[in-house]
């Protein structure tokens, strides 16, 4: 399950989306500025308050640009492949 928290304008959002839909990927997507709950878990759970925060699987990917590197280096798929 990829999980990713974003926001409404944010052009790092956009491009990490589009590269999950180009692989055919799915995904749930938390809208933080929609609601402060969900700002609140993404902190608890990355420790971090950029955007976009993905998660693949329950673990923490990073941002766009750790996204865009897992998919060169290892693959997103190896990480939908790990069992849960």
């Amino acid at each position: 399950m990829i999980e990713i928290y974003s926001k409404k304008i944010c052009p790092f959002c956009d491009k990490a989306k589009l590269l999950l839909k180009s692989k055919g990927y799915e995904y749930v997507e938390y809208k933080v500025d929609e609601d402060q709950e969900l700002f609140k878990q993404m902190l608890d759970r990355s420790d971090r308050r950029t955007l976009p925060q993905i998660f693949i699987n329950n673990q923490h990917v990073g941002g766009c640009d750790d996204l865009f590197l897992l998919e060169e280096t290892q693959g997103i798929q190896s990480l939908l492949d790990k069992e849960l």
